[in-house]
């Protein structure tokens, strides 16, 4: 075997046995009681993400249709709650010619909600808005 073949069969090698032993990624825990580091501070998300969510806290009016609606928390990334419970509202993305992947979901009543989270990757995932 030549030196050449013998240090591609190696790297190959090595990448291979990588690529079965590295850990895949774990999406980010919504709930901060749960150990995870997934805070945001209210002054910490873009301008757009406080714009947001100073709407929220006024009721609307909201630019986006689906702003208010609800969500279902599919990904389960959220805490569990009933059906209703969870609510989302479109962060602007400059430069998006659609609604972007940035969300703000609250739960609870809409003017007064319990907790709201921010994504930035749609929904894959949250971090807790903390004021």
């Amino acid at each position: 075997m030549s030196p050449a073949s013998y240090i591609k069969f190696a790297l190959t090698s090595i990448l291979v046995s990588l690529a079965f032993t590295v850990p895949a990624t774990a999406r980010t825990q919504a709930d901060p009681a749960a150990g995870s580091p997934a805070i945001v501070a209210l002054a910490e998300l873009p301008r757009q993400g406080r714009e947001t969510y100073q709407l929220i806290r006024k009721g609307g009016p909201f630019p986006y249709e689906k702003d208010g609606t609800v969500f279902f928390n599919r990904e389960k990334v959220l805490p569990q709650a009933a059906r209703g419970y969870w609510r989302e509202y479109t962060v602007a993305t400059p430069g998006s010619r659609d609604r972007g992947a940035r969300r703000i979901v609250c739960g609870g009543a809409p003017r007064t909600p319990d907790a709201c989270y921010y994504t930035a990757d749609h929904y894959t995932s949250f971090r807790k808005i903390v004021e």
